[in-house]
């Protein structure tokens, strides 16, 4: 049920599709991207939570397409340094995310994004600087 975007004219990678990615809302014009995630039992450990690598990928997948929309996919993120904090342990289900353009310059950007749980609860959040390409050089 995903909402039209500027990313529509792209494929979905694997990743996204493996996470079960679904955009919900968009605004370009605030660089603010929600999007909804499906936490398979096979991503828990043996704790049976959620393990951290997914959902840093979650959040890795809030960031990226924050900056696609709000640059009109004119410009490729590439991840430079990342930060995470797991906040709460997160069980399989709905995870929604909302990621957000702090900044963008010319050749470095900002972004960070929240993963919540069905109940509100935040689970994890991150921060990014990501390196930024024109679209055309970076996807061949």
């Amino acid at each position: 049920m995903s909402i039209p975007t500027i990313l529509d004219r792209f494929p979905t990678p694997p990743c996204a599709r493996l996470l079960e990615l679904d955009i919900l809302e968009a605004k370009p014009d605030e660089g603010l991207v929600k999007i909804a995630f499906t936490a398979r039992p096979e991503f828990c450990n043996a704790a049976g939570n959620v393990q951290g690598g997914f959902l840093t990928a979650m959040l890795d997948d809030c960031m990226g397409p924050a900056i696609l929309i709000a640059s009109d996919a004119q410009v490729f993120p590439s991840t430079i340094d990342l930060n995470v904090q797991f906040l709460a342990p997160a069980k399989p289900g709905m995870l929604i995310g909302a990621g957000r353009v702090v900044q963008l310059g010319r050749t470095i950007g900002f972004v960070e994004a929240e993963l919540v749980d069905a109940a509100g609860t935040t689970v994890a959040r991150a921060r990014a600087s990501v390196r930024l390409t024109a679209l055309s050089r970076a996807v061949a």
